[in-house]
């Protein structure tokens, strides 16, 4: 679970749901949200999933130094670097000279004019090298976002330290660690398109390169909303996906966010990661002492943390750790129902999910947070949620049944009342999908039907 005490990275969007909602007793939806496009197996859906990932999509950027490169997974790499340039790690205090390159994405013009964007990447960074990626908008207004930097990201930690950047702002939008979000959704403003913009950057003079696989994002305008409809059990399926606890590794690396207690996502994600069938070397874990149990989850924890956020409770920064495990993918999206998670799972894909709860809002968990990530692994004959739950006090505990209206409702609504009383935010159904560079037709029909190409 994520730190009790440590502010949701939405604040800002806690106070707007807060303001919209003074004076009331907390009514379902908000109005004046915008009709949403419809459009193939997504129509209705508030959200846009959009990424480059074929090599038609890299050679239809605008390049600065870089190339496309073809093959089973096409890329960008640097081909003749633009220039150098100098960088100092905040975290380390470290200046040093880079080469680097760079690839913008055409205008990606949203199918759902957004109050948030998440931006997901997958790429190689061998030793000595390390990637930027931002993200430059046109508001419903016409007027433009500055480029906002949406990560500064490497696989390893010996170069840079991986990161988010605070304090970026128009007074229109801000960036929240890894979320793009309006500040204030109810003027109506709305991002109406975006592009992408990643730097590759390499040590001067040398052949090794950043690959870049797929780069893309999230855009949505998930309705305000304190419930959501109620969806009808459709999928009796439980994959078999491997079982850790992140409360065995309490105290263990504190310098990771104070430890194991806070590892809810980087836990999930390695669950995910070795039901694809990612394993980790012995070379790999070598650095973690060898009396810890499950030593994979303390690396997935340090490969996964954000060193200006201070947790591994990054999104993107999750996804891309899954996808530097050959041939995954990994992708931030959100989904409207637990349709949607049947959908996934009847073609063998579990999902990790976030959110938000008191202790008696969900039946048997045991425990309130204001921030979790947990799998969902299945569905029971009578449609309730079948999740391993990271925070369990042991791997064998980590296999939970969940009320399946308690879940849903907990996972995809959009604001809560915490324990003062007081609104906060909600993710809104937010969801990782990790899944085969190569999938099948079956799973990339679900893919597309959720979404996700």
């Amino acid at each position: 679970m994520s730190r009790a005490e440590q502010p949701s990275r939405r604040t800002v969007l806690a106070v707007a749901v807060a303001a919209a909602v003074a004076g009331t007793t907390g009514s379902a939806t908000a109005a004046g949200h915008p009709a949403v496009a419809e459009s193939d197996e997504t129509a209705g859906r508030p959200v846009d999933n959009h990424a480059w990932t074929t090599y038609s999509d890299w050679r239809a950027g605008t390049a600065s130094g870089t190339r496309a490169v073809a093959g089973r997974r096409p890329g960008v790499v640097i081909g003749a670097p633009a220039g150098t340039t100098e960088y100092t790690d905040p975290h380390t205090g470290t200046t040093a000279t880079w080469e680097y390159a760079t690839w913008t994405s055409p205008v990606h013009t949203l199918t759902v004019p957004s109050t948030e964007v998440i931006a997901s990447w997958n790429a190689h960074t061998p030793a000595g090298t390390w990637i930027q990626i931002e993200l430059q908008g046109t508001y419903s207004d016409g007027t433009a976002t500055p480029w906002y930097v949406m990560g500064r990201w490497a696989a390893g930690d010996g170069d840079i330290k991986r990161t988010s950047v605070d304090d970026q702002t128009d007074d229109k939008s801000s960036i929240w660690t890894d979320t793009f979000a309006i500040d204030d959704p109810s003027t109506g403003l709305r991002l109406a398109s975006y592009r992408l913009r990643l730097t590759l950057y390499r040590r001067p003079g040398a052949k090794n390169t950043p690959t870049v696989w797929r780069l893309g994002a999230m855009g949505s305008d998930v309705p305000d909303r304190f419930t959501v409809p109620a969806s009808t059990p459709g999928l009796a399926k439980e994959l078999i996906v491997p079982r850790y606890s992140q409360e065995i590794h309490k105290g263990q690396y504190p310098e990771y966010d104070n430890g194991g207690e806070a590892w809810c996502s980087p836990t999930s994600s390695q669950m995910i990661i070795e039901y694809w069938g990612g394993r980790l070397t012995e070379e790999q874990l070598a650095w973690v002492d060898p009396s810890y149990a499950d030593p994979q989850v303390c690396h997935a924890a340090r490969y996964t943390y954000d060193y200006q956020y201070a947790g591994c409770g990054n999104w993107p920064f999750n996804a891309a750790y899954a996808a530097t495990f050959k041939d995954l993918q990994g992708v931030v999206t959100r989904l409207g129902s637990l349709t949607d998670l049947e959908t996934l799972i009847a073609a063998g894909i579990p999902a990790i999910t976030s959110q938000s709860f008191l202790k008696e809002e969900l039946t048997g968990a045991g425990y309130g947070t204001s921030g979790h990530l947990m799998t969902v692994i299945g569905f029971t004959a009578e449609g309730d949620v079948i999740a391993n739950d990271p925070a369990s006090p042991s791997d064998e505990a980590v296999r939970r049944v969940y009320k399946r209206r308690e879940w849903e409702n907990i996972w995809l609504r959009t604001k809560r009342y915490n324990a003062s009383g007081k609104v906060v935010s909600g993710t809104g159904g937010v969801c990782y999908l990790y899944f085969p560079a190569c999938p099948t037709p079956r799973q990339r029909k679900a893919l597309a039907a959720v979404g996700v190409r």
